[in-house]
């Protein structure tokens, strides 16, 4: 075993031997139909553990590489963008959907965004989270695109970053509608494959500046 196995969304795991694989749970919700069926392949083949990802996942820890096809056959499901330079699961907080202190709708927001870019390759990994209020619980402002709700609308961070080089997004815009973040979001992706060449959004933004930056997406 020489690494990840892309195409068939498995991570190799510490001792060498065994693979991890994330099916996609959109918004991190799933159905108690879900949970068994996750559950029902892990015990069929001798998973070490179910891990709940940082990322709203269920990582199914410990597969051997035979049983791979069989257990995505036996899951019926698409995996998750959990490697490779694309965009990842888009966090998401249970918003107005649930949550009593919601201010916006992010369950259904992060929906139409995951179906809309997760998977899509980029210069790098990119991350992306959203939150109903000013919690922020879903951690918008350490992602590559973060939108944070407000009584007034969306903020829209860019930039964020808890990785190796931590930095927090910059706030580009507020007190948006739902369609203008789309619209939004829609620019600075666009924006981020045209000149970026493998680094995060962020050090895009610190290369070329921020006012720059903005004149780029059109604000």
């Amino acid at each position: 075993m020489t690494g990840d196995i892309p195409d068939k969304g498995a991570i190799l795991q510490r001792d060498k031997e065994t693979y991890a694989i994330a099916p996609q749970t959109p918004r991190g919700i799933v159905s108690p139909d879900i949970l068994r069926k996750v559950a029902d392949v892990a015990e069929k083949y001798g998973a070490d553990a179910i891990k709940l990802t940082s990322a709203q996942r269920m990582a199914i820890v410990g597969l051997n590489e035979n049983d791979l096809d069989a257990a995505w056959s036996d899951l019926g499901m698409k995996p998750a963008a959990a490697i490779g330079l694309c965009v990842r699961s888009i966090k998401i907080c249970p918003g107005t959907t649930f949550c009593k202190r919601g201010q916006q709708d992010a369950v259904g927001l992060g929906l139409k965004l995951d179906e809309k870019y997760h998977g899509m390759v980029l210069p790098s990994k990119f991350k992306m989270a959203v939150s109903g209020c000013m919690n922020s619980c879903s951690e918008p402002a350490v992602k590559d695109i973060g939108i944070m709700g407000t009584p007034k609308g969306y903020t829209v961070m860019a930039g964020g970053n808890a990785g190796i080089r931590p930095r927090l997004g910059d706030v580009i815009a507020d007190e948006l509608s739902e369609d203008d973040v789309y619209d939004l979001v829609d620019r600075i992706i666009s924006v981020y494959k045209t000149h970026a060449k493998k680094h995060r959004l962020g050090r895009l933004i610190d290369d070329i500046g921020l006012d720059q930056f903005k004149e780029e997406i059109g604000l």
